[in-house]
């Protein structure tokens, strides 16, 4: 599968059992290494989440290595061409879960999970009656793109999920409930959640939204926004079809697709706002991430005390 440009991105996962996952990991990461890969890659007992990036030739062999391991041989790779690496880094690390729920009584999505929907089934499911389509992922993730009429749980984390549920029960009882999240991982344990809570009528997007934007038949329909992902490259096109903005800066409200990381090291919430913006605020989401000591943005820009001085006086005018 060999495109025009000169890397690719793979996103995938795989739940089954791992036997030692620290000496898996440490013999993973040498081996991406070795193949000169960048990327994140989580190993747990319950299996394997990652997304890598490199050069064709050396993606085609990390993908050929994968699927000569019985645990992997039918793990599905989803593929995005790329110009240059899409991590500045290589990864891999240990850890109990490869999404964080923390439950009390975990979800083994071998055992229970939602209905798998393909994305044409998907796309018609949405159309129904008493149907919910439920946003599994982060609240910032869902302000740069969504499925149209999708619920946004208002939450920073995917573990608060659950609390989110319980606490808005009254919404989704007798619903026919659709959930989706980037990949498709954090929906097989979510919505295996939701069936063990007793709803009756659960399913998830297979694939998740990747692989829904690629489907050639739904042509990412019915999508609005671009896709947040885990990446340098932030943001990825989803809707074939057309582009509808649904991103608000920040500060002023007006359509925006961009983000960044809040200069407080301490707060460093993402925030859609446009460049001028950026530095007109000093990449700060209040007040008080501006005046703060460690403001990364002022030490980016070697500004002096009277240049910050300058700035929040215009701040504070064109807020009166």
């Amino acid at each position: 599968m060999t495109g025009n440009k000169p890397y690719r991105v793979l996103l995938y996962y795989k739940y089954v059992p791992i036997e030692s996952p620290e000496e898996f990991a440490d013999e993973h990461r040498a081996f991406c290494n070795e193949l000169g890969l960048k990327g994140r890659i989580l190993i747990a007992a319950e299996g394997i989440n990652g997304t890598v990036s490199g050069p064709v030739e050396q993606t085609d062999k990390y993908i050929e290595a994968m699927r000569n391991d019985p645990r992997f041989a039918d793990m599905v790779f989803k593929i995005d061409e790329a110009d240059e690496h899409a991590f500045k880094k290589m990864k891999v690390r240990a850890r109990k879960e490869l999404v964080t729920l923390r439950l009390e009584d975990d979800v083994n999505p071998l055992e229970v999970t939602g209905k798998h929907l393909s994305p044409k089934e998907f796309f018609e499911k949405m159309q129904d009656e008493d149907t919910i389509i439920l946003d599994a992922r982060n609240d910032y993730e869902y302000d740069l793109g969504h499925f149209k009429g999708a619920i946004k749980p208002e939450i920073e984390n995917f573990r608060d999920l659950p609390a989110w549920v319980r606490d808005n029960k009254d919404k989704l009882e007798g619903k026919k409930i659709l959930t989706y999240c980037t990949g498709g991982i954090r929906c097989e344990k979510f919505s295996g959640w939701l069936v063990k809570e007793g709803f009756e009528d659960v399913s998830q997007l297979h694939g998740g939204i990747v692989t829904y934007g690629k489907d050639l038949e739904v042509q990412g329909k019915l999508w609005d926004g671009q896709l947040y992902v885990f990446d340098e490259r932030i943001a990825v096109p989803v809707n074939q079809k057309e582009h509808v903005i649904v991103g608000r800066d920040f500060f002023s409200g007006e359509p925006c697709e961009r983000y960044v990381n809040c200069a407080n090291p301490e707060c460093n919430k993402k925030i859609l706002c446009s460049e001028e913006n950026e530095h007109k605020y000093m990449r700060t989401c209040s007040h008080e991430c501006r005046v703060d000591p460690r403001n990364r943005y002022i030490f980016e820009y070697g500004l002096t005390e009277d240049e910050v001085s300058e700035r929040l006086a215009k701040i504070e005018k064109a807020a009166v």
